[in-house]
């Protein structure tokens, strides 16, 4: 499951590279970390659908709130969004 959580992340990446502007670019740049700290987060948890992926990026969205001004922990909200109904999408 968490190869497939990973696959989705660099596609969605590589849309992102090659259709964002610079917003996204950024966005998807700092979502890239936290998602890749959740991922190994859940290599050792029973459950890793995208329920436990949810739970984990709360709170990683939670730090992003207290690091980033109001505008760009938005790109960064608004990212995660895109990048959760990709995997939403692809059935993961």
């Amino acid at each position: 499951m968490l190869d497939k959580y990973d696959a989705a992340l660099e596609s969605w990446i590589e849309d992102t590279v090659v259709n964002g502007d610079d917003d996204a670019l950024f966005a998807s740049g700092y979502l890239q970390g936290h998602v890749a700290v959740v991922l190994a987060q859940l290599e050792i948890e029973p459950s890793q659908d995208l329920t436990a992926l949810d739970g984990k990026m709360v709170d990683c969205l939670a730090l992003a709130n207290s690091e980033l001004n109001d505008d760009d922990y938005s790109l960064v909200a608004n990212a995660w969004q895109q990048l959760r109904q990709r995997i939403q999408a692809n059935n993961l």
